[in-house]
Order: C-alpha cells, then sequence, then structure tokens
C-alpha cells in the first residue's frame, strides 16, 4: 500500500474502555461443573477462563462502568458527550429501551440524547457506521458508543456445546469527526435469514410471552453450533474479498484485525481460510469467551489501549451473527 485509503467518513476515537464482572471462571471449574475430567473444557472449547456476573448484576451498571472507564482514560468531560448509543443484542428489558437505562447509571447528564442499536453480535460495528453519519451530517459532535451483554444469563447447561462459550462484559468508545486525517474507509452488512432459528432466544419479545405462550426455555440460548458455522463458513470468505474490494485494500494492507471473538473455531478460521497472521489479529477469546455484542468493543478496546491500532494503517472489524448477519467495517485509526 502505497498511500493510505481515502476515509469516507472522517472519525476519530478518543478513548475506548471495558468492564467486567468480578466473578472469574476458570475453565477447571467448568470441568467440575459438567462433570468432565480436567482439562477438556479448555481443550474443547479454547476458553482458559471467562467472566460470568453474579444474580443482582445490573446489565446497565456494567455498561456505564465501561463509559465511565472510557471517559476517565482521556480525561474527557462528560457533559461534551452529546449522544449515547447502546449497542448491544439482549435489552435490558422490554421498555423503555436501554440506553435510558445506562444513561442513568453513568456520568453523562440528564437531558443526552440516547437510543439503542440492535444487530446481534455485530451491534458495536453498525453503531460505528451510525456514529460516522450523524458526525459528519452536523447532528452531534460527540458520541460513546457502548456495548454490553450478560450472555451468562442466558446459558442452557444442559447444552454443552453453548454453554462452553460464553462470558460477560461490556466495554465503550468514545468518537467525534475529527480531522480527516482517521475515519471509516467502508462498511458492508449482509443477513440471510434462512439461518435465522440457528441462533437465538425466544422469548423478550412479542412471539412469546403469557399470552401468547411461553415455556422457560424460551428465555435460554439455543444454538446449532455446526449449521451455523457450516453456513457462516460458506458466506464469510466471498464477503470478506467484498469487502478488501470495496475498500480498495488487500489483505496485506490491514494492520490490525479485530473480529467477533465467536469460538475458538471461527478465530481458527481467520487464521487458516483467510490468511489473517497472528500479528495482525486480536484475539482475547481464551480469557473473555464470547462477550455477544460486547466482544467486537473488547477487541478493539484491547487494540486501542496496547498501541495495536496504528495510525496511518488500515484495520478491519468484522463478525458474524444471529440473524444470520456478518458485518465489516475497514478504518483509519
Amino acid at each position: 500500500m502505497k498511500n493510505p485509503p481515502a476515509v469516507s467518513l472522517p472519525l476519530k476515537i478518543l478513548s475506548t474502555g471495558h468492564a467486567l464482572p468480578p466473578n472469574r471462571v476458570d475453565s477447571s471449574e467448568l470441568d467440575r461443573r459438567l462433570g468432565r475430567r480436567p482439562g477438556y473444557v479448555e481443550k474443547r472449547s479454547g476458553i482458559a477462563c471467562r467472566y460470568h456476573a453474579s444474580a443482582d448484576t445490573s446489565q446497565s451498571e456494567l455498561a456505564a462502568a465501561a463509559l465511565n472507564d472510557a471517559l476517565r482514560r482521556a480525561d474527557i468531560d462528560p457533559a461534551s458527550v452529546d449522544l449515547l448509543l447502546y449497542a448491544s443484542a439482549i435489552a435490558v428489558q422490554a421498555l423503555p429501551f436501554s440506553a435510558a437505562h445506562v444513561l442513568r447509571a453513568s456520568r453523562l447528564p440528564a437531558g443526552t440524547a440516547a437510543f439503542d442499536i440492535n444487530a446481534s453480535c455485530v451491534s458495536f460495528i453498525q453503531a460505528l457506521q451510525v456514529a460516522g453519519g450523524l458526525l459528519n451530517g452536523g447532528a452531534y459532535r460527540r458520541i460513546a458508543i457502548v456495548s454490553a451483554d450478560l450472555a451468562s444469563r442466558g446459558i442452557d447447561w444442559n447444552d454443552e456445546e453453548s454453554a462452553l462459550i460464553f462470558g460477560d462484559g461490556a466495554a465503550c468508545a468514545i468518537v467525534e469527526r475529527g480531522d480527516g486525517s482517521s475515519g471509516i474507509i467502508a462498511g458492508l452488512l449482509e443477513t440471510y435469514p434462512e439461518g435465522i432459528e440457528y441462533c437465538e432466544i425466544r422469548a423478550g419479545g412479542t412471539r412469546r410471552n403469557p399470552r401468547a405462550g411461553i415455556a422457560d426455555s424460551d428465555f435460554l440460548f439455543h444454538m446449532d453450533g455446526r449449521r451455523i458455522f457450516r453456513q457462516a463458513s460458506a458466506l464469510i470468505e466471498d464477503f470478506f474479498r467484498r469487502l478488501l474490494a470495496r475498500s480498495a485494500l488487500q489483505l496485506a494492507d490491514l494492520a490490525t484485525v479485530i473480529p467477533h471473538q465467536a469460538s475458538h473455531l471461527s478465530l481458527e478460521h481467520m487464521r487458516r481460510r483467510l490468511k489473517v497472521p497472528n500479528s495482525a489479529l486480536i484475539d482475547i477469546y481464551r480469557e473473555r469467551g464470547n462477550q455477544v455484542a460486547a466482544s467486537i468493543p473488547s477487541a478493539l478496546h484491547v487494540a486501542f489501549s496496547s498501541g495495536r491500532l496504528i495510525p496511518g494503517r488500515p484495520a478491519l472489524l468484522i463478525g458474524t451473527a444471529a440473524g444470520l448477519t456478518l458485518s465489516g467495517l475497514t478504518f483509519l485509526p
């Protein structure tokens, strides 16, 4: 790459932050819970540990902790943030929207504009694109994007495949328009609804409720791992090529690749099939597990805070999500 590609939406990441519940769960603890021999969970899932919230942990307070962490790290005045975007897969409750709950728990002043964006596990990517459009349209000056999911609340412990992979957490990025030297190059979003039943929690909306009929299991996460992986694997390589072409980039141009931390298999697919080198890949799955929508911004926080986002060198956010949805975004830090 001779020259950095042009950005389509100027945007600057001012700060990132994260938050974890205090309860660390080692894979050995899950070995005991599932009645398996020592080392089984780590070998099968690729996870050494993850964090699970206690029953009294508030999702909105965890989200606010990540937001407050981002404010603190860059000494940002909370009153300077004029929009809060809450980008997560699971709502705090059906009504009102979750961003209102997060706003109340955070240091941002009452009256700050706020709303939710939900594209399952890739919600943060879509929120970043929305933020770029709003900043460049002049509607807002500084935007906080927060993701938080308590995946452990929906674990079906009778389904070993999905029970092993999930962790809880929250992360935040605070962005503004900047001077145009950084920003979004291109984005791509596609949904293939023939896979809609492969990954779902059926309750929480109008489809399953006390009047329409509901079972306790409708509140738990259901996944057909083989079918979802097969569908995603068949689509992701061509999707990846088209996103790079839209961005006028090649794989070698990417200094940093930040994927959704979906599973050990999905990250190995990035390495082996998409040929993403370890030097570029941000992989926090072993210590965090799949944090649903919080996975991508948590990995972004690790990249940002450790200096692995290089000014002038393109970076990529990419992931698959329930729906089945594929999303990717290239940007200059």
